[in-house]
């Protein structure tokens, strides 16, 4: 009981008056982990501030994609852990009236000035370069994001949309324990840099609960953007103290490089796997291609008549190789070529698995090149939770599936002075050295290689699934291990599963290497366990569970729609009456 109450206590939330910080003092109505409806719309965030962003702006008018540019900005306030203005994402859009899907990429890219060894220092061993400080930060797209999609898209002007997020960081809110564990996961690092820990830091410690977080700097960039669009943030006085700040820090940023900076919008990966249809992130994410790769390998045998062990055993295997082909061609493609329908054929797929064991294992090292260093592989973290996703489906159909970033827990720990934007540290989702694995053991070669104005690779995968008979929304968080959690939900969803049981599905993952299955706690049977320990696994229980995912479902039948935000989160899932 008590649990549900606090729950309970987490959906508490107000729209404040000015100048005071955010309570806890009306619930949203119908808002919860989960919720079910015949309802005209439906959000699920990982964040409650940002639920009530997005329902605001729905409420008044909005369509799906207003509301995608209210929680994004909410989003980039209240969890400066997770995502900011700072950062950048994929927006993977439905336009119900045209039946058309299109994929914002806000990524982030390289600086002008950036180099193929930029973070190999004069010892040729790789520097904390890319993951600390200044240096490490790529071109922010989450700005241009907002500004294309309400251009493009939306009903309402940003002044309106961006509106809610202007007052969360200008009146501020009480921080959670979520905020308060990961700030004490990289404390270390906000405190090399005095105007980070001086916003999201109490007296230079990891705040406590019940503090109010107030973002004066953050409030008036927000508000620049909604006055001027991308003149408030890439031209003018904030690009020029951006720039400024980065460059005093030991950074390669110049004005040149806000300026040229530019949306694309790219036509999602689409596919098949028996009766799901599949949408998801195209390159510069790899998620559509590495997911469609595992469910083309498996296509071919009937995983419902293994037992537990033996169906595992088969998506890990596939999930080794598809991880296989991510490290050896993808990147971003407009500086690359990469063969992504041969990647995608059925032929490849056959071939991947020519030397598949229905018996044994296949060891990673026997798929390595000889020019990859299997030894530099990284364990990976297991507090490595960051990143966030929203989903949306308005009364109209449309959709949003959001996936966001600064990479790692409050980015690259820097703050530009005099704009409150907590900056990335997404250039360490490039390869810095080939077959060195980067902050989430991932290894690459020269397709994912640094090169100025190119787009770093990426996991984030929001997706669309039908089967015909429902719909659902997803994504989230989680570094490597994004890809392999949206397609373990997708798998579920093919059985029946429901928004609740998809967010809630434990969860087991193999990304080639580190060669080894990392697995939450109830993911295994002690039976399941046994079995692919006597097939030559190498097994890893996490300690913590991982992952944030939001998913909205729909019958498309009687259009009864459920919506549920993971229970390892704080997020809140709300369907409008």
């Amino acid at each position: 009981m008590l649990r549900y109450l606090c729950l309970l206590f987490c959906l508490i939330l107000v729209a404040c008056e000015s100048n005071v910080a955010t309570k806890t003092d009306d619930l949203i109505p119908n808002a919860s982990k989960s919720a079910s409806s015949s309802a005209q719309f439906a959000i699920a965030t990982a964040h409650p501030l940002a639920t009530q962003a997005g329902i605001k702006i729905l409420q008044q008018g909005g369509n799906a994609f207003d509301a995608a540019v209210a929680v994004t900005a909410a989003l980039a306030v209240v969890e400066p852990y997770a995502s900011g203005l700072g950062g950048g994402g994929f927006w993977l859009l439905h336009l119900a009236k045209e039946d058309h899907d299109v994929m914002i990429d806000g990524r982030e890219v390289a600086p002008l000035a950036a180099t193929r060894d930029l973070y190999i220092g004069s010892d040729g061993n790789i520097t904390q370069q890319s993951i600390i400080g200044a240096l490490a930060a790529g071109i922010p797209g989450t700005p241009a994001a907002l500004v294309h999609i309400a251009e493009n898209y939306g009903h309402l002007p940003l002044t309106k949309t961006l509106q809610p997020a202007i007052d969360l960081a200008q009146n501020g809110f009480a921080v959670s324990e979520f905020y308060i564990k990961r700030a004490n996961a990289v404390l270390e690092r906000m405190k090399k840099f005095p105007h980070t820990a001086e916003i999201f830091l109490q007296q230079g410690e990891a705040p406590k609960a019940g503090f109010i977080l107030r973002q004066t700097e953050l409030s008036e960039v927000l508000t620049k953007i909604s006055q001027q669009g991308n003149e408030g943030f890439y031209h003018g006085e904030v690009a020029e103290s951006l720039v400024h700040a980065v460059q005093k820090a030991g950074g390669i940023w110049q004005l040149e490089d806000l300026l040229n900076y530019e949306i694309v919008e790219r036509q999602p990966i689409t596919g098949r796997y028996k009766d799901l249809h599949i949408v998801s992130a195209t390159l510069p994410s790899s998620g559509g291609i590495v997911m469609l790769q595992v469910l083309n390998m498996l296509a071919n045998y009937d995983l419902q008549i293994m037992d537990d062990a033996q169906r595992k055993h088969h998506v890990i295997e596939a999930m080794r190789r598809a991880y296989h082909d991510r490290a050896q061609y993808l990147g971003d493609q407009d500086f690359v070529d990469v063969p992504v329908e041969d990647l995608l054929s059925a032929e490849h797929a056959a071939q991947r698995m020519s030397d598949f064991s229905a018996q044994h294992a296949t060891q990673s090292k026997d798929l390595v090149k000889a020019n990859s260093t299997e030894n530099d592989v990284l364990e990976l973290d297991e507090r490595s939770q960051n990143t966030t996703h929203f989903s949306i489906l308005d009364q109209h159909g449309n959709r949003v599936a959001a996936t966001l970033s600064i990479n790692y827990f409050f980015g690259s720990g820097f703050v530009a002075e005099g704009t409150g934007v907590l900056l990335n540290n997404e250039m360490d989702d490039f390869v810095t050295q080939p077959g060195h694995a980067n902050l989430w053991g991932l290894v690459g070669n020269e397709a994912n290689a640094i090169e100025p104005g190119k787009r770093m690779l990426s996991s984030m995968s929001p997706t669309f699934l039908s089967d015909g008979k429902r719909m659902a929304i997803l994504g989230t968080p989680g570094g490597s291990r994004i890809i392999t959690m949206v397609l373990l939900s997708s798998l579920a969803f093919m059985q029946g599963a429901t928004a609740e049981q998809m967010v809630s599905l434990p969860r087991y993952h193999h990304q080639f290497l580190p060669d080894v299955v990392q697995y939450e706690p109830d993911a295994f049977s002690k039976e399941t366990i046994l079995k692919l320990n006597t097939k030559g696994h190498m097994l890893k229980q996490l300690q913590i569970s991982y992952g944030n995912m939001q998913v909205v479902l729909q019958d498309l039948n009687s259009k009864k729609i459920t919506a549920a935000s993971d229970p390892r989160g704080i997020g809140v899932a709300h369907i409008s009456e």
